[in-house]
């Protein structure tokens, strides 16, 4: 059915009639399907579940057009990105095309659906401006961090799950706060992965994330454990391009610390949550998704 998936996200580009636009997403990397997986194994394989997972998959495919642009990534998952292969306006446009590709699918669905899905976009869109803002100096505060990661990252996979439970009748309480904890848990292992991960192995500059900016959790963690001295050094080097010896400083922190494997057992813990949901409801699969996610190394 995945397969399935992909031809109807194909379809749903070539209706538009635009060779550029179809040129473009036929070179878009597939990625995980996450959501789309999320979304089959809890509304079955018939023909509505994949409707709605390629119409989420398009949604998220949208997002990460935006978070190149904003992230001025060359690369996503070892494939040269949109915004560098065609420049960041057309990148953006792509993005809002396929935004408006999935919200147009999205109305033939039930309103309760359909708003699920629609309000965890805006949160989304909310969750990016403040990862933008937070940008802009060292974020020491943990509660604010996982605000941004919950809105940008775990809202659309909790409305996946939920939305996914109702179209199959299940309990959406249940499935939402699922899908919750494996978005959370989802992020902390990306925010893990690029510094512990080579670049060869991410598909993109290693550690290229507190270059950018982003104060994540490993980093948040690593600032908790050390001394005044080591606290000024790290914040010097936040945003800025950082040279080997200074990753390498880095890295080392974090192992003394254990920042990464403190922000690792979080992720953990919350992925066991789920696990334990829906192993109440003899979910068998969504259970490995977790496990698989948990474990992954890229």
């Amino acid at each position: 059915m995945l397969e399935n998936v992909e031809v109807r996200m194909k379809r749903m580009i070539e209706e538009l009639d635009d060779p550029y636009v179809n040129g473009l997403f036929e070179n878009l990397p597939r990625g995980k399907r996450l959501r789309a997986k999320l979304i089959l194994r809890i509304a079955g394989e018939n023909e509505r579940a994949a409707e709605l997972a390629a119409i989420v998959e398009m949604i998220h495919a949208a997002s990460l057009l935006h978070d190149d642009v904003i992230d001025d990534a060359p690369l996503r998952r070892g494939v040269v990105s949109v915004n560098a292969s065609e420049g960041s306006k057309q990148a953006v446009m792509l993005g809002d095309v396929l935004y408006a590709r999935g919200f147009e699918a999205l109305t033939s669905f039930e309103e309760d659906i359909s708003k699920k899905v629609s309000h965890a976009v805006t949160l989304l869109s909310i969750g990016e401006m403040m990862d933008v803002r937070m940008s802009k100096s060292f974020n020491a505060d943990i509660e604010r961090y996982f605000r941004m990661i919950y809105q940008k990252t775990a809202a659309l996979i909790e409305a996946t799950a939920s939305a996914a439970a109702m179209l199959a009748k299940k309990d959406e309480k249940i499935y939402g706060l699922y899908g919750k904890n494996l978005g959370i848990a989802f992020q902390i292992i990306d925010d893990i992965l690029d510094i512990t991960q080579s670049s060869e192995q991410l598909g993109k500059p290693a550690m290229h994330d507190f270059e950018e900016g982003k104060t994540t959790l490993p980093y948040i963690y690593l600032y908790e454990s050390l001394d005044e001295e080591a606290r000024e050094r790290l914040v010097s080097m936040h945003g800025k391009k950082l040279a080997d010896e200074q990753k390498e400083w880095i890295r080392g922190m974090m192992e003394v610390t254990a920042a990464v494997q403190k922000a690792y057992l979080y992720a953990k813990e919350l992925g066991e949550e789920a696990i334990a949901l829906m192993e109440g409801e003899n979910e068998e699969g969504l259970a490995q998704i977790v496990e698989a996610m948990i474990e992954r190394e890229f």
